[in-house]
């Protein structure tokens, strides 16, 4: 048999990389325009178009019985789009399913799926219709609203793209991944697109502006959206940003003071199952403490049942550990990247996609008036034609009765078009009463007046912008915040601050204990309160030194006399049983230190330290919070001096009383003492001789209170001893304790 050499003559010598780089682009080009992004104007995927256009064809309308989605899928893969029975039938039900789609587009009936991740049933036993916002995309399709183009076997045609009366890509969203770029859309409510159209209809507004109204994402599953407003207009100005969601939840009392923590929204595109999977593995794991048990009481709402370990375990700690461990907190990384008039890829703004829709709609409308146009021109002729028919009725019958050709005879002895002659001929006789003249007259008003209003329509851009601006209001009013599918899912909530999740404190029984030390440094807790300091025992030689009432999650901090603080959680603490332990084993406080003060922890709230010479100032609680046993150095001594005490400032005081060992009392505003972290200080009261005996805030207005006797006394007029901080003082007022101190701290 001879060799055919063909195809051997029309081989081409070509580059095997410049080969390979024209059918990579080919195929690239292929996956951005006919895959994977969708079209600003309809926001639609070729696949989901295409399952809407056959779902027309087929009648599937929301007041029709659904048809089996074996004949929908059979329909769009025969007829349009020539891929794989399952990829076509997943895009279907993700356009019927209520958590997936914000505003559905397929009603669906049978198992569609659910949110816990478990699959629709097989396409042989599911039916579905289109909903009422499907028909919005489908509106006007036969009425030359959109061009048409050839199937992928030239036997039928297709849409390029949907008329779109509803602003499907942001109300609905999109997700793709394509050669080189992706894209990842998020919902929004459609009223609040709405409302911000209109506005952009009357001015030219910023995207601040827009976010005023367009808050943020709104999801299908709820959800709370945790932005900062100003990381939300950068979203949308850039059309690239992550938005973070959280699950909504709530705290419900039990009995005996427990409580449980119900979860009744989870964040978009999480499944609910594998939520839960995540969760019961961390609690198994041993990486939630804080969480006993996870339950799942869902019926057609979600409800999951937080269990926390104990009663003590505050709600926003045990949320804020779930939040950081699992998807119960998400973020939704947008990126605005769509087809620009379904040919160029951008990423756009909210504001450029809002536009996009609207002028898609403006030439809708124009393409629309003029399909009506045209048809109102072509009944008006047919009209006119049927009155000269009534005018000559009898001279039309003889034509139409005896002439060999009618149609033209008509037409010549008339003066008509073909399209008028056409009509006479197949006018029926029962049309030839005089009642039906009066009718046709009739309705060659009304379409007159029609064809008037179209062409002032179609000739004014200016009359097709207020058209459009009532369509946009009708669909704001059709979905609106106070109706079950327009009112917005997703709750705006506030940027919120970091916690610290301390879990060894979480888990700590609160009970009442009170805190004893002696003089010698042995400490103990005794449990409740209300015990009388003079049953306190205590070693021989020995005395009491500090009685502090706390809780077990309190903390306690020790001032030492080298400026050292040092920090002990009072459930640390020993059994109040004996005489206790002795404070240095806790703590690395030196052998030439001892204790100067002793206070229970107060967050957020501020402190004044002071040493034995008479210098001071003014710290923040959480800076003398020590981490390790060795301490935090926060007053710096030398020499003799020795840190004095520390003491809790009240929001009202604006004065400092201070006496030394020589009895002189100085009084100046608090104001002069500076705020550190840590140092020396500046002079409080200056000495001769002499060393820091007390010191004490108060309100110059309510006077000066210290202990006398038995009881207290309130020094009202404090005017003589009020000076310059670091003066010397004069004598205090008669009747001050021997002690120089304005009272015991036990």
């Amino acid at each position: 048999m001879p060799q055919d050499n063909t195809l051997a003559n029309e081989i081409i010598d070509e580059p095997l990389s410049d080969i390979l780089s024209e059918r990579y682009l080919s195929y690239a080009l292929s996956t951005i325009m006919s895959r994977s992004l969708p079209d600003v104007r309809d926001g639609m995927k070729p696949v989901h178009r295409r399952l809407l256009y056959a779902m027309h064809l087929l009648k599937l309308n929301p007041k029709s019985a659904p048809k089996k989605s074996a004949k929908v899928v059979g329909d769009v893969i025969g007829g349009f789009h020539p891929h794989g029975d399952t990829a076509v039938y997943d895009a279907m039900v993700r356009l019927a399913q209520d958590f997936a789609l914000r505003y559905p587009l397929v009603d669906g009936q049978g198992n569609f799926g659910n949110i816990d991740g478990d699959n629709a049933a097989a396409y042989r036993y599911t039916e579905a219709r289109l909903t009422a916002v499907a028909l919005m995309m489908l509106e006007g399709i036969e009425q030359n609203a959109v061009d048409f183009r050839p199937t992928y076997d030239g036997s039928s045609s297709e849409p390029v793209v949907l008329p779109g009366g509803f602003p499907n890509l942001l109300a609905n969203g999109s997700s793709g991944i394509a050669v080189g770029m992706a894209t990842n859309i998020p919902p929004h409510n459609v009223a609040e697109l709405c409302e911000a159209m209109e506005l952009m209809l009357e001015k030219d507004p910023t995207i601040a502006e827009i976010v005023d109204i367009v808050q943020g994402p709104d999801m299908p599953t709820g959800g709370i959206l945790v932005e900062k407003k100003e990381d939300i207009i950068a979203a949308y100005e850039t059309g690239r940003r992550a938005f973070r969601i959280r699950a909504k939840w709530e705290k419900e009392d039990l009995k005996q003071g427990l409580y449980q923590i119900v979860v009744t929204e989870i964040p978009y595109q999480v499944q609910k199952s594998k939520l839960i999977e995540k969760i019961a593995d961390l609690i198994q794991a041993k990486k939630l403490p804080l969480l006993d048990d996870v339950r799942d009481e869902s019926a057609d709402d979600i409800r999951l049942v937080l269990v926390p370990k104990n009663r003590n375990v505050q709600p926003e700690i045990l949320m804020e550990a779930l939040f950081k461990s699992c998807d119960l907190e998400t973020r939704f990384n947008m990126n605005m990247n769509v087809l620009e008039n379904g040919l160029v890829p951008k990423v756009m703004t909210i504001k450029e996609a809002l536009q996009n829709w609207m002028n898609h709609q403006q030439e809708v409308l124009v393409r629309r008036s003029q399909f009506r146009l045209d048809q109102v021109l072509k009944k008006l002729e047919e009209l006119e034609g049927y009155l000269i028919a009534f005018l000559n009725i009898d001279e039309v019958i003889r034509i139409i009765r005896f002439e060999d050709e009618p149609k033209q005879k008509l037409i010549d002895t008339f003066e008509l078009t073909e399209v008028q002659a056409e009509a006479i001929l197949n006018l029926r006789l029962r049309k030839l009463a005089k009642l039906e003249e009066m009718e046709i007259r009739k309705d060659h008003e009304e379409l007159s007046k029609e064809r008037d209003e179209l062409k002032k329509l179609i000739n004014s851009e200016a009359r097709q912008w207020t058209k459009i601006k009532k369509q946009i209001q009708n669909l704001r009013k059709e979905f609106g915040q106070d109706t079950e599918l327009g009112a917005r899912r997703t709750q705006i909530g506030s940027a919120l601050e970091p916690i610290e999740v301390d879990l060894d404190q979480m888990m700590i029984e609160k009970e009442p204990v009170t805190v004893v030390c002696s003089s010698k440094g042995w400490i103990k807790a005794m449990k409740g309160h209300g015990h009388n300091p003079a049953d306190i025992k205590y070693k021989d030689g020995d005395r009491g030194a500090y009685f502090i009432e706390v809780q077990t999650t309190d903390k306690i901090i020790i001032l030492a006399t080298n400026g050292r603080f040092y920090t002990l959680g009072c459930d640390k603490l020993p059994s109040g049983r004996g005489f206790g332990e002795p404070l240095r084993l806790m703590v690395d406080i030196p052998n030439d230190s001892g204790i100067a003060d002793m206070q229970i922890y107060r967050p957020e709230q501020k402190i004044l330290v002071y040493s034995t010479d008479g210098r001071g100032f003014v710290v923040n609680s959480a800076d003398v919070l020590a981490q390790t046993k060795t301490g935090k150095q926060i007053l710096n001594v030398s020499g003799k001096s020795e840190a004095a005490g520390c003491y809790y400032l009240d929001e009202a005081d604006d004065h400092v009383a201070v006496i030394g060992k020589n009895r002189k009392m100085l009084v100046f505003p608090l104001v002069e003492l500076p705020e550190m972290s840590k140092g020396k200080g500046v002079i409080l009261q200056k000495y001769k001789d002499s060393s820091l005996s007390d010191l004490k805030t108060f309100n110059l207005e309510k006077g000066l209170e210290y202990k006398y006797g038995a009881g207290t006394t309130t020094v009202e007029d404090i005017a003589p001893w009020i000076g310059k901080r670091a003066s010397a003082g004069r004598l205090p007022p008669n009747g001050f304790p021997k002690s120089n101190r304005f009272g015991y701290k036990f």
